[in-house]
């Protein structure tokens, strides 16, 4: 995607950062209204794709759109239109509101009648759809229509959706999840292997949307055998008006033990979603589409009719190829007719794809007789298609080899019923083995486990390294097709599998609504010195990227993270070194990638971040037990390191995908966070360096105003801009810890407080401390604050925010003149230069202006001597062929990218 000319932000974000003319706290009955919007800021928004094509064969997309403060009230409606000026029909609804109580972001949802071209949002009444969406909650099922096709989803027992209509054609049932759970792994020769099958129980149903355009469906329960209930999960199901397809957004959360040293446990050898699909036609008249690389196909029918000794005649054989109905046999060549009962019917169906290299295909008649293999590959596209010339079931699976071990089984076509089983972990792989990767070597201590610290940067503890509560979430589609689709319908499916179709808006629009805090603006070419900051930005998002396919950064609990640190000497990552290995969002890679796309509103830079997303906020933070709401720091493992903190779990890291999309799987993890205080009476994130004594009270926790603060006011401030179930309670939170931050005798330089969970204060120090990390700021601190300083009207927080930022990039002599004491050794400089050019626009201060860009240039991070290229790795250096930067690090890279981004964009007109 080609740069759009720059816009600078200077002056904007100094009228929005003049909080003193604004006075409101959302819902305070006293609240002054917000000054109206001119009339240009309530323009109509143009929304795109992000990749070409359009909406092609996917359900629908749901996109979010931010609006600046005052231009819509609650009750807004809203249009949209095509190129062509004709109506489209949209669902909206609101998703995030500014404290004056007007729209802040709006979501909606369009289905099949979108097209593929730009699309108009603006005031207005919505065009109702031709087709509606209808959802019908009496009896025993909930009955959803999309005017095409028709679900009915069962409330309780085993069945997710109890069948799957076309008009009067049934064309899949009975749709399940199944897990396979082996009690046992061997650590040597593979013995005798035991099985156990559990299948879905659900315990609640609910309808959270209902039309006309779009509607949800939510299912929650566990997986069950017998007497014993686990593995929850929680599904949701989408449909669009007017559309022959539905999406299942599918989450487990894994609640099995599996203990280091021991061979027996709860290892998942299988874990997928079954229907049944009806099988009508004849057997020459059925098909078997099975997705290869790219959009490649495997086109077959259940008994070929091509190839064989005899011929009945080219159009018929094109005609089963095309997936086609045939003639009547009797108008064939009789010498084929007459022997169809000789031809083999291939009911049985497998693609396992169990590395992100590589994918094997086979088949067979039926149970009991032998496979032969039609082919593989390297990267299945996980799409699938069985049924007939009368109608047959599509489905897919996205991410399908990223997120490897994976497979695809079609079984019993040649029967009056199909089975179609997408698993999300292939049984042909090895047992899920989430046991932890050493046996503590004598760390039992925490002297000991600093010591290990010191050595391979792990924070060991004793039975923290435990999975237990994290959660992986997966995405699949299903068609429920009239007939066996054409070759060019099912590479449209195809391509929805792989790249499920997003709308967005445009960089200027998010920009012009000034979300997120203004600090970024769209990429500026217009002198050299930016020019070659924007080639740096560009230079690190493709080698990362890269780097992803060059180091086989994929699996089923990877995909979606990047590594911490290189090793030069092995031409490798850290993989297997401590704390050095997987990022787990340290120093806020997520925030860069973010701010990289909203400036850019590249589909690449969207699609990278979105998966990291999906990663960092399912699988590295617990979503059950004990340390639910916190998240593991950087490992081998992402739930390897005994430091279980909020910074990790942080909501900050959710918000973007959020808000431009309206999923409801990360809004549900954000909501979480608003009760993730209650996790500091549990665990004391600093309990191994606290040198004082303490003891986790209710009424006097100690929490840092940096890294745990700023994820604890995130998941607040989105609570309450979202009008969530707890906003009041979150509101309160977010002004009380304010106020008492900037109560402290040096404000954020104090460090941390005692905070009391009943009333959700921090308890005002009596005498005045400095306790600076370098660490404080670069979880999000600065881009948090930026929002808060926007939105609520609190000089004496400003004023300490700003001191903050004034004083960490000082001299040791600046900061001891206005704190009576130095702030130590520090690291970060560069990273930390943004927070200069924010108090910089904030109080203009020209002084802090200079200083952004001398400590951008000149002190840590990356330099502008730096080699800013790759050299090539071979053989026998590395184990493939590929690009190394041995002088990137991943701290560096995020930290780089969000100084770059910000500095440019608040003082991208001061650089030296």
């Amino acid at each position: 995607m080609s740069p759009i000319p720059r816009r600078s932000l200077l002056k904007a974000a100094a009228v929005a950062g003049a909080a003193a003319q604004f006075s409101w706290a959302l819902g305070a009955k006293d609240a002054q209204a917000a000054p109206r919007a001119e009339p240009a800021d309530a323009d109509p928004v143009t929304l795109d794709w992000l990749e070409e094509g359009g909406l092609g064969a996917a359900p629908g997309s749901t996109v979010g759109v931010p609006w600046p403060k005052g231009v819509y009230e609650k009750d807004q409606t809203f249009a949209l239109k095509d190129a062509d000026g004709k109506d489209v029909a949209v669902q909206s609804w609101p998703i995030a509101y500014w404290p004056d109580g007007s729209l802040k972001w709006t979501a909606h949802a369009v289905g099949p009648g979108a097209g593929t071209g730009k699309l108009t949002l603006a005031a207005g009444s919505p065009a109702a759809p031709e087709k509606k969406v209808t959802v019908d909650k009496s009896g025993g099922s909930i009955t959803v229509s999309t005017g095409v096709i028709t679900a009915k989803i069962g409330k309780s027992g085993s069945t997710l959706v109890k069948s799957v209509t076309r008009g009067s054609t049934e064309i899949a049932r009975n749709g399940r999840l199944v897990l396979l759970r082996q009690p046992e792994i061997e650590d040597g020769d593979q013995g005798t292997e035991k099985y156990e099958r559990f299948e879905s129980a659900i315990s609640k149903v609910e309808v959270e949307q209902d039309g006309p355009v779009r509607s949800v469906v939510r299912i929650d329960g566990k997986h069950r055998r017998g007497d014993r209930s686990w593995l929850p999960f929680s599904i949701r199901l989408y449909f669009f008006a007017g559309g022959e397809s539905f999406r299942m957004v599918h989450t487990i959360t894994f609640d099995g033990k599996q203990e280091p040293g021991k061979a027996s446990g709860d290892f998942i050898r299988g874990l997928g979603v079954r229907f049944t699909v009806p099988m009508r036609d004849a057997a020459y008249d059925r098909h078997i589409r099975i997705g290869g690389d790219g959009t490649g196909l495997l086109r077959e029918a259940v008994k070929g009719i091509t190839g064989l000794r005899r011929d009945p005649g080219a159009a018929v054989q094109a005609a089963q190829f095309a997936g086609e109905k045939l003639p009547d046999p009797s108008t064939w060549d009789q010498r084929v007719t007459t022997r169809l009962q000789y031809i083999p019917e291939w009911g049985d169906y497998t693609l396992s794809q169990l590395s992100a290299d590589g994918f094997a295909l086979r088949k067979r008649t039926k149970k009991g007789h032998g496979w032969i293999g039609p082919g593989g590959g390297r990267r299945a596209s996980g799409f699938g298609y069985v049924g007939g010339a009368s109608g047959g079931l599509s489905f897919g699976l996205r991410d399908f080899w990223e997120k490897f071990p994976a497979q695809l089984d079609i079984r019993g076509a040649h029967t009056d019923e199909a089975e179609v089983t997408l698993w999300l972990w292939s049984p042909e792989a090895q047992p899920m083995d989430l046991r932890f990767y050493h046996d503590g070597m004598g760390q039992d201590t925490y002297a000991e486990q600093l010591e290990g610290l010191n050595i391979t940067y792990e924070d060991y503890e004793p039975e923290f390294g435990t999975p237990y509560g994290i959660a992986r979430t997966s995405e699949l589609l299903f068609w429920a097709n009239e007939s066996t689709p054409s070759p060019a319908k099912l590479a449209e499916q195809v391509e929805a599998v792989r790249t499920l179709p997003q709308l967005a808006a445009p960089p200027k629009h998010l920009i012009k609504a000034k979300v997120f805090g203004g600090l970024f603006s769209e990429p500026d070419r217009s002198s050299p010195a930016k020019a070659k900051i924007e080639d740096h930005l560009d230079f690190l998002f493709t080698y990362y990227k890269d780097q992803v396919e060059m180091r086989r950064w994929y699996g089923f609990w990877d995909y979606g993270d990047i590594m911490h640190t290189y090793d030069t000497a092995r031409h490798q990552w850290r993989y297997d070194v401590g704390g050095y290995a997987w990022d787990n969002s340290e120093l806020s890679p997520d925030l860069w990638l973010w701010f990289a796309y909203l400036r850019s509103g590249r589909a690449d830079i969207f699609r990278f971040a979105e998966a990291m997303t999906r990663h960092t906020g399912e699988v590295d933070v617990y979503h059950l037990g004990e340390w639910a709401g916190l998240g593991t720091r950087h490992g081998v493992q992402h739930y390897a390191d005994s430091a279980k903190q909020q910074r990790i779990a942080n909501t900050t890291y959710r918000r973007y995908y959020y808000f431009l999309t309206a999923d409801e799987r990360v809004g549900d993890l954000m909501h979480a966070n608003v009760d993730s205080d209650e996790t500091f009476l549990v665990l004391d994130p600093i309990r191994k360096i606290r040198t004082e004594p303490y003891t986790p009270d209710r009424h006097a926790l100690s929490i840092g105003f940096g890294t745990d603060w700023s994820g604890l006011v995130s998941a607040w401030l989105t609570e309450w801009e979202r009008k969530g179930p707890k906003w009041e309670k979150a509101k309160a939170r977010v002004l009380s810890t304010m106020e008492t931050i900037a109560a402290q005798p040096n404000g954020f330089v104090q460090g941390s407080g005692l905070y009391d969970l009943d009333t959700g204060k921090f308890a005002v120090a009596d005498k005045a401390a400095v306790s600076v990390s370098h660490l404080s700021a670069v979880f999000g601190l600065n881009e948090l604050c930026a929002e808060l300083i926007d939105l609520i009207d609190m000089p004496k927080f400003n004023e300490a925010y700003f001191d903050y930022c004034r004083y960490f990039n000082a001299t040791k002599a600046e900061q001891k003149a206005r704190y009576g004491s130095d702030f130590g050794s520090l690291l970060l400089f560069q990273g930390h230069s943004r927070l200069d050019a924010y108090a910089a626009v904030q109080t203009g201060d020209e002084k802090l202006a200079k200083r952004a860009w001398e400590k951008f240039y000149n002190s840590d991070g990356y330099k502008e001597s730096a080699p800013w290229a790759t050299e090539t790795v071979s053989g026998p250096l590395g184990l493939v062929s590929g690009e190394e930067a041995t002088w990137v690090s991943t701290n560096d890279t995020s930290l780089y990218g969000l100084a770059a981004i910000e500095n440019l964009a608040l003082l991208g007109d001061k650089m030296p």
